[in-house]
């Protein structure tokens, strides 16, 4: 059996290689490196494939979300209403622009912000909602958009971990993840679903004066060379990184089915194991299918009795395993985010989650003999 990656991108760049070669080797004889054809070839491609007027390449996944509230105009002290199971992006960019953070709690299930908790932080300081599409799957984006038109506020998609991800509506349409509220955005770090090989990220709206806006913000604020119309900031994506997304995106659906059968494979091994809970599909499937892009697995996260997750994160580490724990603490228990508002009682299944959640070696590359081999070793722990 050969050794077992976290995410296996070696063995996903030897699959494609003649086709991301290439596509680098143009960038490098143009020596377009900052803003050349390839960035506008990449942006014109992702348009076409997530079916949004507007994709504004940038440095990362975090300038997209801060860049995204900047062309909003949200002022400091704007309440800003986000999930506390998260990775700590999502409240950096609102700390940093001076808004006011306000983490509520997620569901148990799908790990996804929780529209009761949603209802409840709304004040009339609000002025915005940041629904994270965590581990692949959409937040409950039909509850959240008629919640946002009721109090005027904007949405704003943490589509970090989900691109390619659809949302069904309730009226069966379909749309996908990051193109719903207002502005979505996205990261390409290496290890996404669609990654590139450093930083990169992405801002998408149907909004034309929000495009326009965006456009300005990502470049110095300059829309004519020396003319600084807005404050803006430097977060373009490189030529480089675009050539590789370039190459990347046309195998972005099969990547997200060999994920898909990979859970698939996961979640039958584990089928009626005790102190195993599999992850939970929430978008109207009651499994994971072969038609459906729902949850396109970013991560495969098992909930594991709390007395057993830590001795299993050990034990698997012991085996040659690779594993995380997405996320250990919860936002609004770390240092930087801490705050007097805050009540232990509103974050019962965060602080439940925490305790329980393992992330499995989710990738494009997993094997028949990886998955059984990861799975036989977790079960013969729990079964102890």
């Amino acid at each position: 059996m050969k050794s077992i990656q976290m995410v296996d991108l070696k063995g996903q760049y030897n699959e494609i290689k003649d086709e991301v070669n290439t596509s680098i080797q143009e960038v490098l004889e143009t020596t377009a490196f900052v803003n050349g054809p390839k960035v506008h070839e990449f942006q014109k491609n992702l348009e076409q494939y997530l079916g949004v007027k507007h994709v504004i390449p940038c440095a990362n996944g975090t300038d997209a979300l801060q860049i995204a509230m900047m062309g909003l105009g949200l002022q400091p002290g704007d309440e800003v209403i986000t999930a506390d199971f998260t990775f700590a992006a999502t409240v950096e960019v609102i700390a940093l622009l001076q808004l006011t953070p306000v983490l509520v709690d997620v569901n148990e299930d799908d790990f996804n912000i929780n529209i009761e908790a949603i209802k409840k932080a709304i004040t009339p300081k609000t002025k915005a909602i940041v629904p994270v599409h965590l581990f692949g799957q959409c937040a409950n984006m039909e509850a959240i958009m008629e919640l946002a038109k009721e109090h005027n506020l904007y949405v704003i998609e943490d589509n970090a971990q989900a691109i390619g991800a659809d949302y069904t509506y309730k009226d069966g349409t379909k749309a996908k993840a990051g193109t719903i509220g207002n502005v979505g955005a996205t990261s390409f770090f290496p290890s996404k679903n669609l990654g590139c090989y450093g930083d990169g990220g992405a801002i998408f709206t149907n909004d034309d004066d929000l495009a326009h806006t965006i456009r300005g913000i990502v470049n110095h604020g300059m829309y004519e060379r020396y003319h600084h119309d807005v404050v803006g900031v430097n977060s373009r994506l490189d030529s480089i990184q675009a050539a590789v997304l370039n190459a990347k995106l046309p195998n972005l659906d099969t990547y997200n089915k060999k994920r898909q059968a990979a859970a698939k494979k996961y979640t039958a091994a584990f089928e009626g194991v005790e102190n195993i809970i599999t992850p939970k599909l929430s978008n109207g499937c009651t499994e994971i299918c072969d038609t459906c892009d729902c949850h396109v697995f970013h991560q495969y996260t098992l909930r594991v009795n709390s007395t057993k997750r830590d001795g299993l994160v050990k034990h698997l580490n012991e085996n040659s395993i690779p594993c995380g724990v997405y996320y250990p603490i919860p936002l609004h228990k770390q240092k930087a985010y801490a705050d007097e508002r805050y009540n232990e009682a509103d974050f019962v299944v965060t602080n439940q989650l925490v305790q329980e959640v393992i992330a499995l070696p989710m990738h494009t590359e997993l094997d028949d003999e990886q998955i059984a081999h990861i799975t036989s070793t977790i079960i013969n722990y729990i079964n102890e």
